[in-house]
């Protein structure tokens, strides 16, 4: 079967090499979008009268048929037609004839394919926004439905201080914030249009392609055809954005992990999220937040493939850039499905707030409190954090807590002490003292519950 590009050619391509270039077998995620492109294209081309307006409204039909089939799933594609681009364009001349050939005036594969990818890398960054805003959404119930719960925060992973697990779980929802604030961001560089720049250079038809920008709801048209063709900024930029999303996704898996162990028993995820054992029948594992966390690495290395792929590219466009697409599809399908599941994952886990409140009910994560009690009463605060470190030793030696200590014991230490250091160190009253901006006091954790509201209910 002869290439549609064959004319300078005497030999048939090696059946291996035609194998190991071709890309249809992945590039065909893209049918829609290349269909979307051609109709734009050849709208345009009639509007500028380099073709028939009857010509325009065969090929129309032509392609709308052709997405039709592939809807059902009827639509063929060959290895021997190499990409998505040649076997569409194979599929309209058989559908409408020699006029189909008409098409891919004034255009070539590595504007179109550009075309395809900045209209596929939209799509799925505005996906990825609504996907965030559901896992944020469930952040702000579990928050809000858990007000008044408090449990052990956390340094090196060792208790630090008692904090409102609501303020815990906020931290969470900014950081979601930021990451959809990103993707967000990166819109205004992927919705740049490069059809029309043709293989490099331009093309000699008189073209528009400020209205094809317009019927694709590009709001911009890239101004030299070197970088329209061969820039993958945007693909780049979405894959940087879903690492650190990624990133993001694995510290909360990982902490959900740990909060569902029996050492810690903090939470119980729901057993629609959790898998069971072959051989132990007791074992509930999270099976779910395991390779949220693992495929973290799948992500990272897309990124790092692509920025390898364009590290050494000269202009304008080579063959290595068809590497360019397979893991941005791969990026995508790990994080659609992902964030899918962390949604109602969080919804429906289980808060174990007596486990919690324990776990700062006896430790000496009030220790801060008691440095801060003493420098009010103004003693340095380096002077107290040396009581204070005393006191915590004395209490493991008599395997107490600071609460179980007698006023006698802590007047051992300072005379500043008084009977309100017992109100001091109750663990709530800890937790709401810290009342600054950004604090884990309630009142600062409602402010905060609300901004998030806002900040989903807010549309960019």
């Amino acid at each position: 079967m002869s290439k549609l590009w064959g004319g300078r050619f005497t030999k048939e391509t090696d059946k291996l090499v035609e194998s190991y270039t071709a890309s249809i077998n992945f590039d065909k995620k893209l049918v829609n979008e290349d269909i979307e492109g051609s109709i734009a294209h050849v709208t345009m081309l009639a509007t500028c009268n380099i073709i028939k307006e009857e010509e325009k409204e065969t090929i129309v039909k032509g392609l709308q048929t052709i997405k039709e089939k592939v809807s059902k799933g009827e639509a063929e594609y060959l290895v021997s037609h190499e990409d998505i681009h040649m076997n569409l364009e194979k599929m309209l001349i058989d559908e409408v004839g020699p006029v189909g050939g008409k098409l891919h005036t004034g255009r070539s594969r590595n504007d179109q394919v550009a075309t395809d990818f900045h209209l596929y890398v939209r799509k799925e960054t505005e996906n990825m926004i609504e996907l965030i805003e559901n896992v944020q959404q469930s952040i702000i119930e579990q928050a809000e439905n858990e007000l008044g719960t408090i449990m052990p925060g956390y340094t090196h992973l060792q208790r630090a201080q008692p904090v409102l697990y609501s303020h815990h779980m906020l931290a969470y929802f900014w950081m979601f914030e930021r990451d959809k604030q990103r993707f967000q961001d990166s819109l205004k560089r992927t919705n740049w249009s490069p059809l029309g720049a043709g293989a490099l250079a331009g093309t000699t038809f008189p073209i528009d392609r400020e209205l094809t920008a317009e019927l694709l709801e590009f709001t911009n048209v890239y101004p030299n055809s070197l970088d329209a063709v061969s820039d993958r900024d945007f693909a780049l930029e979405f894959l940087s954005t879903a690492a650190i999303l990624i990133t993001h996704i694995s510290r909360l898996s990982e902490e959900l992990i740990l909060w569902s162990s029996q050492e810690f028993q903090f939470i119980e995820l729901d057993d629609a999220f959790c898998t069971g054992s072959s051989i132990m029948p007791q074992k509930k594992n999270p099976d779910v937040p395991e390779l949220l966390r693992g495929k973290t690495g799948r992500v990272y290395g897309n990124l790092i493939g692509l920025l390898t792929v364009l590290k050494g590219l000269p202009l304008a466009y080579n063959k290595d850039m068809q590497e360019d697409k397979e893991g941005v599809f791969d990026t995508v399908e790990t994080l659609d499905g992902g964030l899918r599941l962390l949604a109602p994952m969080l919804k429906t886990m289980v808060v174990n707030e007596e486990n919690m409140y324990k776990a700062v009910d006896q430790d000496y994560s009030n220790a801060t409190d008691i440095a801060d009690y003493l420098a009010a009463k103004g003693l340095p605060f380096r002077d107290a954090h040396e009581v204070i470190g005393k006191i915590v030793l004395y209490a493991i030696q008599n395997d107490k807590f600071l609460l179980d200590l007698t006023m006698e014991e802590y007047e051992q230490f300072s005379e500043l002490f008084a009977d309100d250091i017992f109100d001091v160190l109750a663990p709530k009253n800890v937790v709401n003292a810290r009342n600054s901006t950004g604090g884990t006091g309630i009142e600062q954790v409602k402010k905060q519950l609300q901004l998030a509201k806002e900040h989903v209910a807010k549309k960019e």
